[in-house]
C-alpha cells in the first residue's frame, strides 16, 4: 500500500518546484539593486582615446613579423658560417690530402 503515496506525491512535488523557480528567480532580481550610471563616472575610457582593435591587431602583427625577420637573419647568418665552415674544412682536407701526395 506505501506505492501509491509516491505516485501522489510526485506531481505535487513538480507543481510546487514549477511554482517555486521563477518566484525566486522574480524575488532575485527584484532584490538586485540596478547600476546606475553615476556610479562608473571618471572609469570609464571615452572611446575617442582607446585604440581599435584593429590597431592592437596590427601591432601585434608588426612585432610578429619584427620577430620573424630578426629570426631568418639569424638563421641566415647561421647558414652562411656553418657553409664557411665546411667549404674551409673541405678545402684544408684537399691541401692537406695533395701535400701527401
Amino acid at each position: 500500500r506505501e506505492a501509491p503515496i509516491p505516485k501522489m506525491l510526485a506531481p505535487c512535488l513538480l507543481k510546487r518546484v514549477i511554482l517555486t523557480v521563477p518566484l525566486v528567480f522574480v524575488v532575485a532580481l527584484l532584490l538586485t539593486e540596478p547600476a546606475r550610471s553615476d556610479q562608473e563616472a571618471g572609469t570609464a575610457i571615452p572611446a575617442e582615446s582607446r585604440p581599435c582593435v584593429d590597431c592592437h591587431a596590427f601591432e601585434f602583427m608588426q612585432r610578429a613579423l619584427q620577430d620573424l625577420k630578426k629570426t631568418a637573419y639569424n638563421l641566415d647568418t647561421r647558414t652562411e658560417t656553418l657553409l664557411l665552415q665546411v667549404e674551409k674544412r673541405n678545402l684544408c682536407d684537399c691541401v692537406t690530402a695533395n701535400l701527401l701526395n
